[in-house]
């Protein structure tokens, strides 16, 4: 497949058109539950609502992936432990505990680690 930007065509690439923009394919996980295995062989954008104390199985690296997850905290008070991730200062972000609210999870891969940086407490 071919790659379009402003009429110029460029890179060719299995599965990628872009045509005036660029818009990334949302994957909805639902209900979190107490486990999930996250997958972004799909899209890289993941939605999801949180309904219990849940542990986040991170995709394998792959040099230069990244995704984004948006947490809606549901009642609130939910923990999320997302696995092999390294986080800033070496300190795992609390989810917000406040209920309705949503938290923006960033991650990217340099094929060896899983990076994150959390956005939170969006009303």
């Amino acid at each position: 497949m071919t790659i379009t930007l402003n009429g110029t065509t460029g890179v060719s690439s299995p599965g990628i058109t872009l045509s005036g923009g660029y818009t990334e394919a949302v994957v909805s996980i639902g209900s979190s539950g107490t486990a999930q295995t996250l997958s972004i062989a799909s899209g890289t954008l993941l939605t999801v609502t949180m309904t219990g104390n849940c542990t986040f199985t991170m995709p394998s690296v792959t040099a230069g992936r990244s995704f984004y997850m948006i947490i809606n905290t549901g009642a609130g008070s939910y923990t999320g432990t997302f696995t092999s991730v390294k986080w800033p200062n070496n300190v795992a972000p609390t989810l917000t505990a406040t209920a309705s609210r949503w938290d923006i999870a960033t991650f990217v891969s340099d094929g060896t680690y899983w990076y994150g940086n959390i956005a939170q407490a969006y009303a």
